[in-house]
């Protein structure tokens, strides 16, 4: 399956035999608790730091699971453009309707009765919008997991916008009630991975993702996974590195370089350093710069997330999240610079 997922065009990295987590670390990675990026195992060809291992190369890929033929197949969905909407099917108490659907308010007339999962609220939303519901769409790959759930696989149809991954339990950022977003910064399941509960098996006759539905992408929109619209010409995943920098607004950088430096500080501090203040600042100011012009959004935020992960590389996700709302309140507030030198 490793194999197959690579010549799609989609890397791969391997999952811990029997689980559905990442292998683990080497010793090195495991005890400093660095960053993926700069990380010398990767190039190397060991799959440490999960899906930041993940590669579409034969031979790695021949030889991880030559290896440890045990071992699951794990997805990088945003660099396969894949968009992956994971139902869930848990045994948990049904909030209030007014979390079912966020951004939504169901009316007391709609009966609720039965609801007991994120296969009924994906349903609810999709009757909402007069569309049917992923979960019976025969024209795309879908994968059942052992726990009863389905992985509803996408194509990103406009790979210049990128989505980010959310959980269903989320009071920020999500879909639906026990609906999961698989995309950027995460990875998914391949099918036929085996775990000590079961197997992830294909459904239905289709075997590769179909474009995501606009109405579907619209969605995704609305409740805040989009994470950036950028242009054709622009790289997919524009990672700045300092040598970049210099073709950049150089007022801008002069505003924001300190603060990026700030955050980067606090590298040798692992506590009590103020990180998430001195990261908000900085990402607070950047969104400013971008909203009047002078620094593109995607490159502020390249900035801010490897200033972020040289800090804290143990805490991405947060990381992410702390930048997301701070670039978004001071988008609201744009800076200029007129007049500064």
């Amino acid at each position: 399956m490793a194999r197959w997922c690579a010549e799609q065009g989609w890397p791969v990295h391997p999952l811990a035999a029997g689980r559905k987590t990442p292998s683990a670390n080497c010793p090195d990675c495991k005890g400093q608790q660095h960053a993926a990026t700069g990380c010398p195992c990767i190039p190397a060809g060991r799959p440490c730091h999960g899906f930041h291992a993940a590669t579409t190369n034969r031979t790695r890929i021949d030889a991880w699971w030559s290896a440890h033929p045990a071992w699951g197949v794990g997805v990088a969905c945003g660099d396969a453009d894949l968009i992956v909407i994971d139902i869930d099917a848990h045994s948990v108490q049904v909030p209030d309707r007014n979390r079912l659907l966020p951004g939504i308010a169901i009316h007391d007339s709609v009966n609720l009765e039965g609801l007991a999962s994120g296969f009924d609220t994906l349903a609810l939303l999709a009757a909402l919008r007069g569309q049917p519901t992923p979960a019976q769409d025969e024209n795309t790959l879908r994968v059942r997991t052992p726990s009863g759930g389905l992985h509803v696989w996408y194509r990103n149809p406009h790979p210049a916008s990128r989505f980010r991954c959310s959980t269903g339990s989320s009071t920020k950022t999500a879909l639906a009630w026990q609906v999961d977003v698989r995309a950027d910064g995460g990875y998914i399941v391949a099918p036929t991975t085996r775990t000590p509960q079961g197997v992830y098996l294909r459904e239905g006759a289709c075997h590769l993702p179909a474009p995501l539905p606009e109405w579907l992408g619209e969605e995704l929109v609305r409740t805040g996974h989009l994470i950036q619209r950028m242009p054709a010409t622009t790289a997919r995943h524009p990672i700045p590195g300092r040598r970049r920098r210099s073709s950049a607004p150089v007022r801008a950088h002069r505003v924001l370089d300190p603060l990026l430096a700030e955050v980067t500080d606090c590298v040798t501090t692992p506590e009590g350093a103020s990180f998430t203040e001195k990261l908000n600042r900085a990402a607070y100011t950047a969104g400013g710069l971008a909203a009047s012009g002078h620094i593109e959004e995607a490159v502020a935020r390249a900035l801010l997330r490897e200033a972020a992960e040289t800090a804290r590389p143990w805490q991405s996700a947060r990381n992410e999240r702390i930048i997301d709302d701070a670039v978004a309140a001071g988008s609201a507030r744009p800076l200029h610079l007129e007049g500064r030198s």
